[in-house]
């Protein structure tokens, strides 16, 4: 991969994205002096004997307390080991690499009082594949992501769990192999380690990312299930959306369109067709899916603003030589973020799982009954369809607004907050349910299509059915489908759907 050089407050979603796939990253080395500037700026403010939030006080409910000199490097380590209070499984490995890539490029932008050498050897950790381990519990979403955020600062003191290249052991066997030493946190620097957004954020733009390879998947199954039902492809014409205006609609149809192009089945019943229009989930598609988009969207504005911003508190400002408290550390952006994606993911799923029972049902597909050739003695693609719905439903469940909720927390000090962080970790789930729900959509159309024959789809969607036949064969007496499910569901994930039809198709940025 390409490695990644992250200049500070100017990292793109596409970056972003990289990194989270695995892709080298590196601090530009521009940002060295704005560095160096702010941790002179705090060594100034101590010297001037000043009572500040964080640098010589101490945190939450206990800021009127005030820590003498000799205190101040016991004070960030016990900051550090106190919050390390996370519960749960260790979050995926992929997202720790994200959070601490988005917490690395926070502190440079010189306004977190964070010496180099803490910065360098959390970029010294990216470049070793030394990831800590971080329970995925914990977070209320302000003052920040505290308790993961400790988790992943934990290992620079030489404290707690890391995985090595994929190996799991103690941070301080992963330094010996690699060179590396632990450190002793200065003034500030626990605290500016533990504020900020940096789980929240990497959370939702793992769904973030996952939701658009969704709603790109489900664009190329939902034009194979309008092929598998003789579906019309008038509803997709850009006249309609034009007069409409969303850019969304307007794109979703346009990649309706493309995929369908030159269908010899979508010719073959272009005159004379009795049926006038068809079900939502093949009319309303360009609706419906591109409103998903439009909102997909509106989350990746608002997390590529976060993912690029500063948000540990208090904020040092070396012109002025001074340091603001405040609140930036309060994930309300992302909780909201979160619950749009969770929404999209519910009805990009809830569309598919649509047009699978349609396809299943003779009287809306005019195709045979669960397309199989021999309904009753074989069900066929009966009980498929009861997953898709149960995916449906559950997904459902977990869409609630996370953003609506609020508990105070030490003691009354931080007596609202955002709920981001769980809002955030649900998405992974939810992603993985409509992948599922795609994959059996696209066994069932690759099925229906095959009843048309010899007349062949679009060369974009024959793509997508010759990829699918490569690793499942047709389904003409009923066999052990679990098999069949889990290999569909692998290649949804992996992308192969998606190169299969070898076209463009609209995403988040």
């Amino acid at each position: 991969m390409k490695p990644i050089v992250m200049i500070p407050g100017a990292v793109s979603l596409a970056q972003w994205r990289a990194v989270y796939t695995g892709a080298p990253v590196s601090l530009d080395p521009a940002s060295a002096d704005a560095i160096a500037a702010s941790a002179a700026t705090v060594a100034a403010i101590l010297a001037r004997d000043e009572a500040v939030y964080g640098i010589n006080t101490g945190f939450g409910k206990l800021a009127s307390v005030r820590i003498v000199a000799d205190d101040l490097a016991a004070l960030q380590r016990n900051i550090v080991l106190s919050h390390a209070a996370g519960t749960g499984e260790p979050s995926p490995a992929a997202v720790v690499r994200l959070m601490m890539a988005l917490k690395l490029a926070s502190l440079a932008q010189g306004a977190s009082g964070v010496r180099p050498e803490t910065i360098a050897l959390l970029e010294a950790m990216l470049t070793h594949d030394i990831v800590p381990i971080v329970p995925c519990q914990g977070s209320v979403g302000a003052s920040g992501d505290l308790a993961p955020l400790a988790h992943m600062t934990a290992p620079l003191i030489g404290v707690g769990d890391v995985w090595l290249k994929g190996e799991r052991m103690a941070v301080t066997g992963a330094f010996a192999r690699t060179g590396l030493s632990a450190l002793e946190l200065g003034p500030k620097e626990g605290l500016a380690l533990l504020n900020g957004t940096q789980f929240s954020t990497a959370n939702a733009l793992a769904g973030l990312f996952g939701a658009e390879r969704a709603l790109q998947s489900a664009l190329v199954t939902g034009a194979l299930s309008t092929e598998a039902a003789k579906g019309s492809d008038t509803p997709f014409d850009p006249r309609i959306h034009t007069l409409r205006r969303h850019a969304g609609q307007i794109e979703t149809a346009a990649a309706l369109r493309a995929l369908v192009a030159g269908s010899a089945i979508r010719a073959s019943h272009l005159d004379d067709d009795i049926r006038v229009q068809d079900p939502y989930c093949l009319r309303c598609q360009p609706q419906v899916m591109g409103a998903c988009l439009d909102l997909l969207r509106q989350a990746a504005t608002t997390l590529a603003a976060e993912a690029n911003g500063v948000t540990d508190n208090p904020l040092i400002f070396t012109a002025t030589g001074e340091a603001l408290s405040g609140g930036n550390f309060h994930a309300e952006p992302v909780a909201f973020a979160a619950d749009m994606i969770a929404l999209a993911l519910c009805e990009i799923g809830s569309l598919s799982e649509r047009r699978l029972a349609m396809l299943v049902d003779p009287a809306l597909s005019g195709l045979p009954a669960f397309l199989t050739p021999r309904p009753g003695l074989n069900s066929g693609f009966m009980i498929p369809q009861v997953t898709a719905a149960a995916l449906v439903s559950e997904n459902k469940q977990r869409a609630y607004p996370a953003s609506v909720d609020s508990i105070p927390t030490s003691a009354n000090q931080e007596d609202h907050v955002s709920m981001a962080a769980h809002g955030a970790r649900r998405l992974a789930g939810m992603a993985a349910n409509v992948e599922a729900v795609i994959a059996l959509e696209w066994l069932a159309a690759a099925q229906g299509i095959e009843f048309h024959r010899p007349l062949h789809s679009s060369a974009a969607l024959e793509g997508a059915h010759a990829v699918l036949r490569g690793r499942v064969p047709a389904l003409d007496e009923d066999r052990h489908f679990a098999p069949d499910i889990e290999a569909a569901c692998a290649l949804v994930r992996s992308g192969a759907l998606l190169d299969s039809a070898a076209i463009d198709l609209p995403g988040v940025a």
